[in-house]
């Protein structure tokens, strides 16, 4: 079946599109991008004051599955994505048990095929178990279709074992997908460093708990020349860094959070876990930071880090409750208001840093545009649609967040996946 976005705002990164245009999408392709296509017994889609988009691929998620499926998902994972208005995700190892074997990596795909309304892409644990003591067999798991591999939710401590990982990932062409935490420096910290943190009388984590991992990091991509990703920059160090990386042609790209281009540690509501991650929001300073750095391409992707954890989990001591958030149902909305809205990016820039440069890094060469002859991954918002967050409304099974209540401008209208309307709002 065919089917006829009209009259929207197409935004086109690859193409550098920015006019009022109608998508012709059939047999699960892209065809004509053109103003006034008429076709008979398509369906169609009326974009009107909408941007039309390449659909979201989102580097970060977490769907705890297998072994935490009472926390998200395949299915409920990938159909809260539709609804957020990604197409493609890419599925964090650390599940129960991890995703470090060939076999792991098929189970995710089988029940992806089966049960998911999106394209879901599993990466590969870097290390057996995470335990970090020795490298998964990564070689094995890019045959399975591994596009990345990550340790996320640690580091590698062991600069030599993750130096034989990167030359892997260098040698196989897939990107290392780093969550920059030095262990040994956290030191039972829950929630960022600063005057907060002393007057609650909890432990903190400072800045060089990320700053010294980005930094090895670095060096090893330097070494090694595979292409360096950095997960869930929070720190303005890591700005610098990445600034300064990028000018000596380092492979290397980065991405933010929405929570942490959002919030600061002085949004925090005292005893919320909703507001406690990893890594932590940080103060004022490093979240203006991070937003002048997605202002200047430094950072070249939005990922949601999205986190589901049960409510009994969440209503543990800020202590003792599990870090992490929700973000598949919320991060356009985010973006378009903390964002686009206040001119720090443009709708440009949010196509290419949720669609366009994640296609790059992942080299999904039929994704992130709508150009004649790509994939049908298309998202439809409206940018002045406005609303309050209500997390029961997620799809998700998690409903941990901080943004519960917040008044938003940006709503996922419709969702084509692979040609087929995989969500649309009411």
């Amino acid at each position: 079946m065919s089917i006829l976005i009209k009259n929207g705002q197409v935004i086109d990164p690859a193409t550098q599109k920015d006019e009022i245009s109608d998508v012709l999408i059939e047999n699960g392709v892209i065809t004509r991008v053109e103003k006034g296509i008429r076709v008979k017994d398509a369906q169609v889609i009326d974009a009107k004051g909408c941007y039309v988009m390449p659909g979201i691929i989102d580097m970060h998620v977490h769907l705890r599955d297998p072994g935490q499926t009472y926390k998200e998902d395949i299915e409920s994972g990938s159909k809260a994505a539709a609804k957020g208005g990604v197409t493609t995700l890419v599925a964090m190892p650390n599940t129960k048990p991890v995703i470090d074997s060939p076999d792991r990596v098929n189970y995710v795909t089988i029940k992806a095929d089966r049960f998911s309304p999106i394209n879901v892409l599993q990466a590969g644990a870097i290390t057996v178990g995470q335990k970090g003591e020795e490298l998964a067999d990564i070689e094995g798991m890019v045959k399975a279709g591994i596009p990345a591999i990550s340790e996320d939710g640690k580091s590698v401590m062991n600069a030599l074992l993750y130096k034989e990982a990167m030359e892997i990932a260098a040698e196989k062409n897939i990107p290392v997908l780093a969550h920059c935490e030095d262990k040994n420096l956290v030191n039972g910290g829950c929630m960022n460093e600063d005057a907060n943190s002393r007057e609650w009388h909890l432990p903190g984590i400072t800045n060089s708990v990320e700053n010294t991992i980005v930094a090895r990091d670095i060096v090893l991509a330097v070494e090694t020349g595979a292409h360096l990703h950095l997960c869930h920059c929070s720190t303005k160090e890591s700005v610098d860094m990445v600034r300064e990386a990028r000018k000596a042609g380092v492979s290397i790209s980065a991405e933010v959070c929405p929570h942490h281009f959002t919030l600061c540690s002085d949004d925090i509501v005292k005893g919320d876990t909703n507001y406690k991650m990893n890594p932590p929001l940080r103060t004022k300073e490093d979240l203006e930071a991070l937003r002048q750095g997605l202002k200047d391409d430094v950072f070249d992707v939005i990922s949601t880090d999205h986190a589901p954890h049960a409510l009994t989990e969440k209503q543990e001591s800020f202590k003792k409750a599990p870090f992490g958030i929700v973000g598949l149902e919320t991060s356009v909305a985010l973006t378009i208001t903390e964002l686009v809205d206040t001119e720090i990016i443009t709708p440009m820039q949010m196509a290419e840093k949720m669609s366009y440069n994640p296609a790059k890094i992942l080299h999904l060469d039929k994704k992130g545009s709508l150009a004649p002859g790509m994939d049908a991954d298309v998202v439809v918002i409206d940018p002045e649609a406005e609303y309050v967050i209500d997390p029961k409304e997620f799809v998700s099974k998690g409903k941990n967040t901080p943004f519960g209540g917040k008044k938003v401008k940006g709503k996922v209208m419709a969702t084509v996946c692979g040609g087929k309307i995989v969500y649309e709002a009411e």
